[in-house]
């Protein structure tokens, strides 16, 4: 059965699919988003994990969503509200002691004297360099990367601007960032820092939802990425939702609703239609068609490309360029439901306003790279770096129909990878599970005590769960070859897919990351400057 056309028809109801569509229809497009779940959102949701416990499904802070995002769809004035605590990062450490990353770069200094002098020193010139650099990444970050076959014009002006950009940043900081882009975070960190401890904690950021380990090439740059705003520098964001992430993707629909959008939820589509070379509509799952002028997927490339349009207009290059695009993840998710606020021994009296940020179990350096040895081969990380937020201390609201004194606290586990090699994730779920509580427990012990309810999600799970193919939250590897004009592959960098009308606008397209709405900004810009060309279209 057939349905009447749109001029637009978004798939997938995650916030760059919400960005893209939101914007469309500020524009004056009909637009239609149709999202498979019950409810938008995607990875940026918000559950009930017990009767009174809320928590972010995957990701918890929100602190990199683009400002002039935040302005244009007016989602401040639709309920949505950030609370920035001014810890950033608690890192306890296996002697006791802990170290603490603030907003404020001068009180962050003063507590790295007592471990290290040279570091104190170091660490405000560090802030500044990154912050520097990532100035001109957020720059590129914005950029429609240009077309490599035709050239135009307008690809030459933003050669132009990025040329200013870069011209900017000095003789030294440009030196720098040519060098460094490239390079291992943990590279990186030791060139700036002499403690082991502090080396890793600011080296995670470059590891983070990635597959890829402290040695690796490239995760300077993805540190770099990471950095991009306010919320940025050497210690990064710990910005919150009032209300956990799912606040945002609701205000997020409710803007595209107030610019005369439609989102179906519970609808799942199945195939891009098309007709003469040209998406022309998708099929749901029902037997139902949806015409539109225009099909934009916030779904990641593989699965768009691979699983939702016919091979036959894909063609066998392409076809097998797809099946090489890389979205093998390494990220799990535990969420816990506590009784009380658990003690971290290095937090002392000190807890309430310390735990407040992100909670990071990095000890070393050496300890990062063995965690992720273990990924490569295969296996579950024996000491996984973890990631962990205590929300409920800073949005009481995430617990206000828990009994009194509940909290929750929500772990990104990374290096559990999507294939294990001996076993399936179904027979290691509560394995993991019980790994990340022990992990918990050697910095707050008897957390196991505390637990009310918990949930473990495996790359598997965020695969079935929420369509990401290979379990990778950031829809495909951010590394040097899924980069820029590689991302998500060479040629089709520019949000147009190679079917014409067929559009991407999810973190598989540039530049990738996680909750920032740029690929969804960015894809709008561009459907909408194709749009004014060439209406009118026929579905």
């Amino acid at each position: 059965m057939a349905s009447g056309a749109h001029d637009a028809v978004v798939i997938g109801g995650g916030h760059n699919g919400l960005v893209t569509a939101a914007y469309l229809a500020r524009a004056g497009l009909g637009t239609l988003v149709l999202e498979r779940r019950a409810s938008v959102g995607g990875a940026a949701a918000t559950s009930e994990l017990a009767r009174g416990f809320r928590v972010p499904t995957l990701a918890h802070t929100v602190g990199r969503l683009r400002a002039s995002v935040v302005r244009d769809l007016g989602l401040r004035e639709r309920g949505l509200a950030f609370l920035a605590p001014d810890v950033r990062v608690f890192a306890p450490q296996p002697d006791g002691t802990a170290i603490t990353l603030w907003a404020d770069v001068a009180r962050t200094a003063d507590g790295l004297r007592g471990r290290s002098p040279h570091d104190a020193d170091a660490y405000a010139n560090f802030d500044r360099l990154v912050r520097s650099l990532a100035r001109f990444v957020g720059d590129l970050a914005a950029t429609t990367p240009p077309d490599i076959r035709s050239p135009s014009l307008g690809d030459a002006l933003t050669g132009l601007r990025l040329g200013r950009s870069f011209r900017g940043l000095g003789k030294h900081d440009a030196r720098t960032l040519l060098r460094v882009l490239p390079m291992a975070v943990a590279d990186f960190a030791g060139e700036a820092f002499e403690d082991d401890a502090l080396r890793a904690v600011v080296a995670a950021r470059g590891i983070q939802y990635t597959a890829m380990g402290p040695w690796s090439a490239g995760t300077t740059g993805v540190l770099l990425a990471d950095s991009v705003g306010p919320e940025g520098g050497a210690a990064g964001q710990a910005v919150f939702a009032k209300g956990g992430p799912g606040a945002m993707s609701d205000a997020l629909a409710a803007a595209v609703r107030a610019f005369g959008g439609e989102i179906r939820t519970n609808a799942d589509v199945v195939a891009i239609t098309a007709r003469d070379g040209r998406a022309n509509g998708v099929a749901l799952g029902s037997g139902e068609e949806i015409g539109a002028r225009i099909v934009v997927s916030g779904l990641d490339p593989k699965r768009t490309l691979a699983q939702l349009v016919d091979p036959v207009e894909l063609g066998p290059t392409l076809g097998w360029r797809v099946a090489n695009y890389r979205t093998a993840g390494a990220v799990a998710k535990v969420n816990l439901a506590l009784a009380a606020l658990p003690r971290f021994t290095a937090a002392g009296e000190d807890a309430r306003q310390l735990l407040r940020g992100r909670i990071v179990i990095a000890t070393g350096m050496d300890d990062l790279e063995r965690a992720f040895d273990d990924s490569k081969y295969g296996r579950m990380s024996a000491q996984p770096y973890i990631e962990a937020t205590i929300p409920s201390l800073a949005d009481p609201l995430l617990t206000s129909g828990a009994p009194a004194g509940g909290h929750v606290l929500s772990a990104i586990v990374q290096w559990m990878p999507y294939a294990l090699r001996d076993h399936g994730w179904d027979d290691c779920r509560e394995e993991l599970g019980d790994l990340v509580v022990r992990a918990l427990e050697r910095f707050a012990p008897a957390i196991a005590d505390l637990i009310v309810a918990r949930q473990v999600l495996t790359p598997l799970d965020l695969e079935s769960g929420f369509g990401l193919t290979g379990g990778h939250p950031l829809h495909g590897e951010p590394g040097l070859d899924q980069f820029f004009l590689w991302r998500p592959l060479l040629g089709h960098a520019r949000y147009r897919m190679p079917l014409e009308g067929l559009y991407l606008c999810g973190s598989g397209a540039h530049p990738g990351g996680g909750i920032t709405g740029q690929p969804g900004q960015n894809a709008a810009r561009e459907i909408l400057t194709d749009w004014k060309k060439r209406r009118p279209w026929r579905p």
